[in-house]
């Protein structure tokens, strides 16, 4: 994790360049699609109405995915949308049937192919298989009988040809789940800051690598924390962690997030890593987010700000379901489309600042998980990180640096901490201070706690 991909410095001069629909490493992908280039485009996620999936019911499932992308496409051409990005994101047996998989990818990349050679609309496809290889406990995550299977998926999605190819990997998870249980700073660190990133580096090196064999066709999108922060999150939100402990395990997610693109990943980030924002200050890479528009999926405290620097806007995932108005995806994909016409509209009359700094300032002083997402918290704990050189050392940095913005921002009384949420945040400031000094202390100190629950050979960790 100390090769030459390392980041060492920040992409951005200042934070107040984080802004949507800008990024110094714009991409081009799929037919046509633009994007960290002056705009921001929809991202549109969709899923199967609640059903069995099987061999017998597999061709109902292929035409419910026919009808969903058809619906979604036909809005984004009467809404006259200049780009439009699709997700196909796996449901587990997608994945652990590899041709399942690749055939659903072909037939949305029909669908979007026909609307570029017919009407010219700008599209890209990204498919996100899912991390099939914790299902044995402990998981023995490089072992070739989880690995294989799904580098079989990974080749026939991109062979099928994939424009972007993500994952929501889960290395490090089965020791993240106990750490939050128990809201154990140590426990996190030992699996955000040791096994998440020892499973990333060696997980998205083959990733690139399936990539670059299926040619320029395919780009090594991104991962994201979404066992892990967005765990977190919602335990908050059902008030069974606190909000400081859920943002400070965020800002340590970002350390994960990284080990993918210092293995040659280009993004976009996945929708779903609110994190996404302190990468794009490192990299300066695409990143897609999630708000108030993906409620549909889940409820956050950061429905706004973290549209403050998408350039992929995201609805996370709807099921094809009915509603009033039509289909489900097609609905969401409406109200993503009219959310990216303001944020475009803004930057092609120089107002792209006014309006990101609305949409923090709704949010940012209501929430601790919200008030490490401003573009100065980000860049703030992004400058954190790439100080140091190890995925340990930079998680302890991002956790202090979060833990310090909170603090700073609560005495300057922009944030409102209940007196147990303050006890929280100083608990997690002493443990962050206490802090084992090397990996090494860290895994001993965390043996008897965590050692029954993780397999160390498969994290490099013999």
């Amino acid at each position: 994790m100390t090769g030459p991909g390392m980041f060492r410095h920040l992409a951005f001069e200042s934070a107040d360049d984080l802004v949507f629909g800008r990024c110094p490493r714009p991409l081009r992908c799929g037919f046509g699609v633009e994007l960290g280039n002056g705009s921001v485009a929809p991202e549109v996620n969709f899923t199967l109405p609640a059903m069995t999936l099987c061999e017998a019911t597999w061709s109902q499932a292929v035409d419910h995915y026919r009808v969903m992308a058809t619906e979604i496409v036909g809005r984004a051409l009467f809404l006259k949308a200049p780009a439009l990005v699709l997700e196909f994101e796996h449901l587990p047996p997608m994945t652990e049937r590899a041709e399942w998989g690749a055939e659903i990818t072909a037939l949305l990349l029909e669908i979007l192919r026909d609307a570029q050679e017919r009407h010219g609309l700008a599209s890209a496809l990204r498919v996100t298989v899912v991390d099939t290889r914790l299902r044995q406990r402990p998981p023995r995550v490089r072992s070739d009988d989880v690995w294989l299977p799904l580098e079989a998926s990974l080749r026939a999605c991109a062979g099928a040809g994939a424009h972007i190819l993500s994952i929501e990997s889960e290395g490090g998870k089965e020791v993240c789940d106990a750490a939050l249980t128990h809201g154990d700073v140590d426990g996190v660190l030992l699996a955000l800051g040791v096994l998440a990133p020892a499973d990333m580096d060696w997980l998205w090196t083959r990733i690139v690598g399936i990539c670059r064999d299926s040619g320029a066709a395919t780009m090594a999108g991104g991962d994201a924390a979404c066992a892990f922060a967005n765990t977190a999150m919602q335990l908050a939100n059902q008030r069974m962690l606190p909000e400081t402990f859920a943002a400070v395990v965020r800002a340590i997610g970002a350390v994960r997030g990284l080990a993918a693109y210092e293995r040659g990943a280009v993004g976009p980030w996945k929708d779903c890593g609110y994190e996404g924002i302190i990468l794009k200050a490192i990299t300066g890479s695409p990143i897609s987010m999630e708000g108030k528009s993906a409620s549909c999926a889940h409820q956050s405290p950061v429905g706004n700000i973290a549209a403050a620097a998408c350039d992929l806007w995201s609805n996370e995932s709807v099921q094809h379901v009915r509603l009033l108005s039509g289909g489900a995806p097609a609905a969401f994909a409406e109200t993503l489309l009219y959310d990216c016409r303001l944020m475009n509209a803004a930057l092609s009359t120089g107002n792209e600042r006014v309006l990101r700094d609305l949409l923090v300032e709704s949010d940012v002083c209501l929430s601790p998980q919200a008030a490490i997402l401003s573009p100065q918290a980000a860049f703030a704990i992004a400058g954190a990180i790439v100080a140091e050189r190890t995925p340990y050392a930079r998680a302890v940095a991002a956790g202090s640096k979060a833990v310090e913005l909170l603090r700073n921002a609560r005495d300057a009384g922009r944030l409102v901490l209940s007196a147990a949420e303050l006890a929280w945040l100083q608990r997690i400031d002493a443990a962050l201070c206490a802090a084992p000094s090397d990996v090494q202390e860290l895994l001993a100190r965390t043996q008897s706690r965590y050692g029954h629950l993780y397999d160390a050979a498969s994290y490099g960790l013999q």
